[in-house]
């Protein structure tokens, strides 16, 4: 059984964890995979579309048998660990926006890719969960997933209770962009990408650039990086247009 389903056609990337038996979770074999389809997604697609096979979405990493023992070295660890900041920052640094598509479970590693993702589409039957402080896990790791997705009160209270929470609070906190029913998923999803792939391909990397840079400037800086990238990319358009 292959960990992902990878679909292109038509300028979208579609992207499908693929172990429903166990509720897709992941192992850090299937990071490290999902990193790489996410490092390459710009070079055939304008937008990437990911969610799980099955029930649920993803319910977070998954150790089997052979996984072997955790590691006390700290230096290991962190070797470790950097395979999941490493699929974080993938998220964060891709070229086009990609859609998240939330049923079911999204728990742990799973919530926190649902929540990288630039728009979220949930079911309204979606669950999401910041399990790791109840398994005396320290859970900065998905803390740092979500430090520039949730406010801090969102944020603390997902740590801190390890809540199971609805579609519904997950939007209000920030974890996803529109909840709809069920049935209407792939419609919505599929509308987005229709709009997303029939618009210029500057134009769509320029907005996933000034989302992943202005949050983190200065009031001054983001205006003038807008009319920066307005000037410049509008008049790439037009010009390519021309031709």
């Amino acid at each position: 059984m292959s960990d992902f389903l990878v679909e292109q056609a038509n300028g979208v990337l579609r992207v499908t964890i693929n172990h429903p038996e166990r509720g897709n979770g992941m192992t850090d074999e299937m990071a490290v995979e999902l990193t790489r389809i996410i490092d390459g997604a710009a070079k055939t697609s304008s937008v990437m579309v990911l969610r799980g096979a099955g029930e649920d979405f993803c319910t977070g990493r998954f150790r089997g048998p052979g996984s072997g023992p955790q590691m006390n070295d700290p230096i290991e660890r962190r070797e470790v660990s950097d395979v999941i900041f490493n699929c974080y920052g993938s998220f964060r640094r891709a070229q086009i926006p990609i859609i998240g598509v939330v049923k079911g479970r999204a728990l742990g590693f799973g919530c926190s890719i649902a929540a990288l993702c630039d728009i979220t589409i949930a079911g309204e039957n979606a669950k999401f969960q910041v399990p790791e402080y109840a398994h005396n896990i320290m859970p900065t790791m998905v803390m740092s997933s979500l430090v520039d997705r949730v406010s801090r009160k969102a944020l603390s209270y997902l740590v801190y209770s390890t809540a199971m929470v609805s579609a519904e609070e997950a939007l209000s906190f920030g974890l996803v962009s529109k909840v709809v029913p069920e049935s209407k998923l792939d419609e919505t999803v599929d509308d987005l990408c229709r709009g997303i792939v029939k618009a210029p391909r500057l134009a769509t990397e320029a907005v996933k650039d000034y989302l992943r840079s202005a949050p983190n400037m200065a009031i001054h800086g983001a205006v003038d990086y807008a009319r920066n990238l307005h000037a410049t990319v509008n008049s790439a358009i037009e010009a390519r247009t021309k031709r």
